[in-house]
């Protein structure tokens, strides 16, 4: 058996997120139909971490075992051909040995949200970030950050159907950038997240950008170790997962 390590871009848009579900389209089982087509039986995928739905990657890992040995350039080509026309595309595939493994050897996860801040809705960028019209105080944003980063009891920033055994998480960046135009970038980095505690993070800064809390706000719904202390839940649209470090 040869084993491969794949790293995968999608738009989550078409999807119900990457795990297989009974009766709804997923990323997993968009890609395990092709990888079927190429290994002629079907093959289990193993992946980084899992995404909701609407939530993109464009450097999600996936690990999985072929019986015939291919060129990783042959099965990275084979899979891009079968997975057309769907918005999943493989952007690099190389063998690796088995004692590698797509969420267990992950060291740190990095994602990024987008956010279009501008009073018109939008239309090209609609599904693909999340638009907030009223203007955001980046600064002030960034201050509030600081009061997550460390290790800390995130159960305020934890969907309430969360199934980690622990919220204690390290967070080791949360940044809030101006990009080009009307782009704002917030960038998490840690080994492991909780479900949604990006996506409730962005949201309680956006609270803060908009001047509906002040900065240490943040720190007293941290410190209140409760879901309904912290802000809204940001939308799918806008989060992506970038990458992952071995």
């Amino acid at each position: 058996m040869q084993r491969y390590k794949c790293t995968v871009e999608y738009d989550g848009r078409p999807y119900h997120g990457w795990q297989y579900q009974d009766e709804v389209i997923s990323v997993q089982q968009v890609f395990e139909a092709a990888l079927e087509k190429l290994a002629k039986t079907f093959v289990r995928v193993h992946v980084s971490g899992r995404t909701d739905a609407g939530v993109h990657a464009l450097g999600q890992v996936v690990h999985f075992d072929l019986e015939k040995p291919y060129p990783a350039e042959v099965v990275m080509n084979a899979l891009n051909h079968y997975l057309q026309p769907d918005p999943v595309a493989v952007v690099n595939a190389e063998m690796v040995d088995q004692d590698f493994h797509a969420r267990f050897a992950s060291k740190k996860r990095f994602y990024m949200y987008r956010i279009i801040n501008r009073r018109p809705p939008l239309t090209f960028e609609a599904g693909l970030a999340w638009g907030v019209y009223k203007p955001l105080d980046i600064p002030a944003m960034n201050e509030a950050a600081q009061y997550l980063l460390g290790t800390h009891d995130f159960t305020t920033f934890r969907a309430t159907e969360c199934q980690a055994k622990s919220p204690i998480k390290t967070l080791e960046r949360l940044e809030v950038v101006a990009a080009e135009g009307q782009e704002v970038r917030i960038y998490a980095e840690s080994r492991s997240f909780l479900h949604h505690q990006v996506r409730n993070m962005v949201g309680t800064l956006v609270l803060v950008g908009k001047g509906n809390w002040k900065p240490e706000d943040v720190k007293t719904a941290l410190e209140a170790k409760m879901r309904s202390a912290g802000g809204p839940t940001a939308p799918a649209d806008g989060l992506y997962f970038v990458r992952v470090d071995y």
